[in-house]
């Protein structure tokens, strides 16, 4: 899978610009493997095989393709959930690639992956505040009394009522 993103012909492209997700030659292998007590490697299963691609501030990228051919598993790869088995991947300036333990928490800070299905992704015994607050409770972004508010503040910035905080996801439509 290949894919790169480029400026419509009729935008000027600025060169002092920089991609705030930039990938380069990035690919995923899974082991394919024989035997059950002593397991051989026999292959791999190319996932994802040399992805370039460039995201730049403020710009909406999406990423389509047939079931199975590998876009969960690139933003996986992406947000460091699974490792790269070859290539480089730069959030912000910084190579990410091999990030690991408090230098990995840190970027998770400043990207998210969004889940399509819902009732997969949210809990129905949870609030849907106590699960947009969650990511400011685990990394401290918000004093602990300023967390409502702001979580309220999200919820009306993308079209939901901040009234409906203490609502369960299967309670939206």
């Amino acid at each position: 899978m290949s894919v790169s993103v480029t400026e419509p012909a009729e935008t000027p492209v600025e060169e002092s610009r920089t991609p705030l997700v930039k990938l380069t030659g990035v690919k995923k292998y899974f082991p394919i493997t024989r035997g059950i007590l002593f397991q051989k490697r026999i292959g791999n299963v190319h996932a994802v095989d040399g992805v370039d691609l460039e995201i730049y501030p403020g710009e909406t990228v999406g990423l389509v393709g047939e079931t199975g051919c590998g876009k969960s598993t690139l933003a996986r790869v992406i947000m460091r959930l699974y490792d790269a088995t070859e290539g480089q991947i730069v959030f912000d300036g910084q190579d990410i690639t091999n990030a690991k333990g408090s230098d990995l928490r840190e970027i998770r800070r400043n990207m998210q992956m969004i889940f399509q299905d819902p009732f997969a992704s949210l809990n129905p015994r949870r609030t849907v505040g106590s699960i947009i607050s969650e990511p400011f409770r685990l990394h401290g972004t918000v004093p602990r009394g300023g967390i409502k508010g702001e979580v309220q503040h999200l919820m009306e910035l993308v079209g939901l009522n901040p009234e409906h905080y203490n609502r369960y996801p299967h309670e939206f439509s």
